[in-house]
C-alpha cells in the first residue's frame, strides 16, 4: 500500500478556504510594477514564472501567511534578482538607505 503524498505547507489545493471574492479591485501603483518588473525580467530571460512560483513556495509558512500577494511577488522577485547576480543584498542596502533619506513623501525629498 503506498502512502500519500505529503503536502507542503503553501500547497493549498482541496483545503477548505472559505468563498473566493469576485469583485474586482483597483491595483495599487506599485502592484503594477511589480507586474512589469516580472513581466521585463522574463523578457530578458533573467528568471521565468517558474522562478518566481519556486521563491514564493520557499517563503516560510508565517511570512506567506502574512503577506499579500503582490508582497509575495515582489520577495520572489527580489530574491530572483540577487540569484542571477544582478545586485547583491549589499548593493539593496545601500539604495534602500538612500531612498529612505529621501523622507516619506515626494514633497519631502523635494526640500
Amino acid at each position: 500500500m503506498s502512502n500519500p503524498p505529503i503536502k507542503s505547507w503553501h500547497d493549498m489545493g482541496g483545503d477548505i478556504a472559505g468563498p473566493v471574492p469576485k469583485d474586482d479591485h483597483d491595483f495599487a501603483l506599485w502592484e503594477k510594477r511589480v507586474d512589469a518588473l516580472l513581466v521585463l525580467c522574463a523578457g530578458k530571460g533573467i528568471f521565468t514564472v517558474d522562478g518566481l512560483r519556486r521563491a514564493i513556495e520557499d517563503l516560510p509558512p508565517d511570512a506567506f501567511e502574512t503577506m499579500t500577494y503582490y508582497e509575495r511577488w515582489i520577495s520572489s522577485v527580489n530574491r530572483n534578482l540577487i540569484e542571477a547576480g544582478i545586485y547583491s543584498p549589499a548593493d539593496l542596502a545601500l539604495r534602500m538607505e538612500k531612498i529612505s533619506a529621501r523622507g516619506a513623501s515626494y514633497g519631502e525629498a523635494a526640500q
